[in-house]
């Protein structure tokens, strides 16, 4: 929502991510075929409402991959919190990867459209997190203490490029970050 606007009605909220929620499913599940008449029916609300608050379907990818973003910012607090010391930062890197690989339809769409996802642009929003997660996993003896964020980032920014463009399958994905995980750990 840009600055200067007035903040949703609580239901007006609520249809909008029940929006992004069922555009988000939609799009991995259907590809480019997806229409937002199937993106309404998901959520629950007439096509109307959909376009109220995305008026394209471009609007309403670019607000699917935001809203991505911002829940994976949300997730690191979650992360330091539930998970064992020093994994967290193994986690955030699974998950991302999983995302992008999720999200290959939704930014195929977003580039037929004009707008390109620049995918380490995106990543480096999540930089002070990734940071912190650094932080606890050297602390924890799970990452090596020469690892430096830019290089975790330029990983991260790598393997989220290749899952988005490739729409990495689960078994690569594994494979592909057993091999960063091993560069990162101590020997």
């Amino acid at each position: 929502m840009p600055a200067d606007a007035k903040p949703l009605r609580a239901d007006a909220a609520r249809n909008r991510a029940r929006i992004l929620t069922a555009g988000a499913q939609v799009f991995s599940e259907r590809g480019p075929a997806a229409s937002t008449e199937e993106v309404a029916n998901r959520a629950g609300v007439a096509i109307g409402t959909v376009f109220r608050h995305f008026p394209t379907k471009a609007d309403l990818l670019r607000a699917i991959m935001k809203d991505l973003l911002d829940r994976l910012l949300s997730d690191v607090d979650g992360l330091l919190r539930d998970s064992e010391p020093g994994d967290a930062l193994f986690a955030f890197f699974t998950g991302l990867v999983a995302h992008a690989a999720r999200q290959k339809t939704v930014v195929d769409l977003l580039a037929e459209a004009g707008s390109e996802l620049n995918v380490p642009d995106a990543v480096g929003l999540l930089e002070r997190s990734v940071g912190s997660l650094l932080d606890e996993a050297q602390r924890a003896g799970t990452v090596r203490r020469d690892v430096a964020l830019p290089e975790v980032m330029a990983l991260l920014a790598a393997v989220c490029q290749g899952a988005v463009q490739g729409g990495w399958p689960p078994d690569l994905q594994a494979r592909t970050l057993a091999v960063v995980f091993t560069g990162l750990t101590p020997r």
